[in-house]
């Protein structure tokens, strides 16, 4: 007679609470009249408070792994800390898109119940514990997303994005599952468990066909994160979708992914790690390069910042590669792609908040005289702009050093000086926004064009902006969570 164990409800009750809340909020949000859509706004932060207290609750009440529904959910330090970040990103993104959204053709409910969706695929995502949960956290965060960059119904723009984002995140989704397909049918499960204590005793490590696996599941993954050559969509996207949602995309999923990362490679595949290592080198440097060299040569900010961002995933990279032989390279690579989401979020809010009555301020020009227009909006941008240039003191610097000292302690010293000098080019594009806001004089249509801002997005983006330079004046703190929530 076969015993079946009842799972543990409690261990996804943030998950639970949240889909109950986008059910009630989404039939409420029907009944509203369209001046009462502020209802919906306050009842999706709303959830994410709460969704936030109960993930926090679970921190100080698990102080060691849960695995129940079957071996497919699992509730961790890494899991939780994944879910409070998406949780934190998610809430400041859904401010900013508020003040973006009004007066243009862009569905107000739609947005915040498909982005409460997103982010309930991201927090299935953090907890995932097989290649099957993974997958369906994963799709719901993409079909989501599809279907937000595309919300803005009169813009030709958004709508070639979101069929480019779609097309190739469907090839992407098919590529994962065929690595997934060739990887049951090696080991017969798809556990993350099951597949790593089968590895770590010797068996299928030197079956080829795993090799093959490794390779179709990273371009899925590669495809998540915008590496290259996995890249194509993230300039399109960026450009294409509203900004509102450009800020969504370019920030939480960020975290989802790095999770699910090291779920499959350093959990399930740790045996693997001298050919998943060998693949993400190149990556990691094709990444750097294009990235930083493509972005010195855009004249619209998004785009720019689109570019960049595929190189700071080639960054994250590194401290993946290192991990294996260094003690401190998988903390580094999240207090990386951490700060990097912080960082980025401001930098599109900014945009977002230049832009108003349905026109987009995103061209390097409109960015002229800006600490002219208003200097406390110039000096955030300015704190955001160093730290992903990696001046110190702000959080960027000891960010990109944690992962050039995780590499060196694994003895990749050519890929560190390879990142440095990276770095160093990126510099430049960064420190050229900085001049124009600080040195050049406004464009002669916008030098009256006064920016109002409200008090309570004024203080998000001061939150966001001093962030960058608070955490890297302390940053043992965020460090030492990252450390231990991969111990």
């Amino acid at each position: 007679m076969m015993n079946i164990a009842m799972p543990l409800f409690s261990a996804a009750l943030p998950e639970i609470f949240m889909l109950c809340m986008i059910s009630f909020i989404l039939l409420i949000d029907v009944c509203l009249k369209e001046g009462y859509r502020i209802v919906t706004y306050g009842l999706t932060q709303l959830t994410l408070i709460a969704v936030f207290l109960f993930a926090m609750a679970q921190y100080r009440e698990y102080p060691y792994p849960i695995v129940t529904f079957g071996d497919h959910y699992v509730v961790d330090k890494l899991a939780i800390l994944t879910k409070l970040w998406v949780l934190v990103a998610s809430f400041f993104a859904f401010i900013y898109a508020r003040h973006y959204i009004k007066g243009r053709s862009i569905l107000y409910g739609e947005y915040y119940i498909l982005g409460l969706f997103a982010v309930l695929g991201m927090l299935i995502m953090a907890s995932a514990y097989s290649f099957l949960t993974i997958y369906l956290g994963l799709e719901l965060l993409s079909l989501s997303l599809y279907a937000m960059v595309a919300l803005q119904k009169d813009s030709a723009a958004a709508t070639e994005a979101a069929m480019k984002y779609f097309i190739m995140g469907a090839l992407a989704s098919g590529l994962l599952l065929y690595g997934i397909s060739i990887l049951y049918g090696v080991t017969g499960s798809i556990d993350i468990l099951t597949i790593g204590n089968a590895l770590q005793k010797g068996l299928h490590v030197h079956n080829p066909a795993m090799i093959f696996a490794l390779v179709f599941i990273l371009s899925g993954l590669l495809f998540k994160f915008g590496a290259v050559p996995f890249h194509m969509w993230v300039p399109d996207v960026y450009d294409g979708a509203p900004t509102s949602v450009t800020l969504f995309i370019a920030s939480a999923p960020k975290i989802a992914a790095f999770c699910i990362t090291m779920r499959i490679l350093v959990q399930a595949l740790p045996m693997l790690s001298p050919a998943w290592s060998s693949i993400l080198v190149v990556v990691a440097v094709l990444s750097m390069f294009s990235g930083n060299l493509l972005a010195i040569a855009q004249t619209n900010i998004k785009r720019m910042l689109a570019y960049s961002s595929i190189a700071h995933i080639g960054y994250t990279l590194l401290g993946i590669i290192s991990g294996p032989t260094s003690a401190t390279g998988y903390s580094a690579a999240m207090f990386y792609i951490t700060t990097y989401v912080i960082v980025a979020a401001g930098a599109f809010a900014i945009i977002a908040l230049l832009s108003k009555q349905g026109i987009e301020l995103d061209q390097l020009d409109d960015y002229r005289g800006l600490n002219a227009r208003h200097p406390w909006l110039a000096f955030m941008m300015l704190l955001l702009m160093f730290s992903m240039a990696g001046v110190p003191p702000t959080v960027g610097f000891f960010a990109k050093l944690g992962l050039l000292a995780a590499l060196v302690e694994a003895h990749y010293v050519w890929l560190a000086a390879l990142a440095l000098l990276f770095a160093i080019i990126g510099a430049y594009y960064y420190l050229r926004i900085v001049m124009l806001m600080y040195f050049e004089e406004p464009r002669e249509d916008l030098r009256s064009n006064r920016i109002a801002i409200s008090p309570g997005i004024t203080t998000a983006i001061t939150l966001n902006g001093m962030a960058a330079l608070i955490l890297g004046l302390l940053p043992s703190a965020l460090i030492d969570v990252c450390r231990i929530s991969l111990g």
